[in-house]
């Protein structure tokens, strides 16, 4: 009897992330991102900001496993990490200055995702890939953008600890954050 090679089942996936392969990687983010969009209504979001919260939580799980900081298992773990990301970073806008008056983040229950809900499949982004437009937008950016956006996403760094290596205060760096992420929008759309 022959034995089966132990490959995970996640292997394949894991490869297309790590060579950048745009079939595996726009599966991955249609099939993933009717969740987080889902998500994001049910706690007092939007369709955009679904948007945005999920391209911010691709881009960190790409990152990550890129870099091996995260060594998925299963395609299951991927997905389950994917989730995870965007819904702690939907949970940071929740808990920013605009959305404290009018909603208690305490009080926002866990959604589990059923199949029926995955039905959804947003048309802009199979029509877009827009995550193959996020990726090569991510590259063009200059240097500095490219960094700051990397500390802050990828690095989980906190953003007065950011201000003092650029040397700027907290206010002027969220700013360059929010231009880095509209100038990274901008090229994406751009590459259409």
């Amino acid at each position: 009897m022959q034995e089966k090679p132990t490959i995970s089942m996640g292997q394949p996936l894991i490869t297309a992330i790590k060579q950048n392969d745009s079939l595996g990687l726009k599966q991955l983010y249609v099939t993933n991102y009717p969740k987080i969009e889902l998500l994001v209504l049910k706690n007092s979001g939007t369709k955009d900001q679904a948007k945005d919260v999920y391209q911010e939580a691709f881009l960190a799980l790409w990152q990550n496993i890129k870099q091996d900081k995260f060594i998925p298992k299963t395609e299951s773990s991927i997905n389950g990490y994917l989730y995870t990301i965007a819904k702690n970073k939907w949970m940071d806008v929740l808990r920013s200055q605009g959305f404290k008056k009018t909603i208690v983040t305490s009080q926002i229950p866990n959604y589990e995702i059923s199949e029926e809900e995955n039905n959804g499949i947003d048309d802009d982004i199979l029509k877009n890939q827009r995550l193959q437009d996020v990726m090569q937008a991510f590259n063009k950016l200059g240097e500095a953008c490219r960094s700051l956006l990397r500390m802050f996403y990828f690095e989980k760094r906190p953003m007065n600890i950011i201000a003092e290596e650029l040397s700027i205060d907290s206010a002027s760096t969220r700013n360059k954050k929010y231009r880095c992420m509209q100038k990274l929008k901008q090229i994406a759309l751009n590459e259409n």
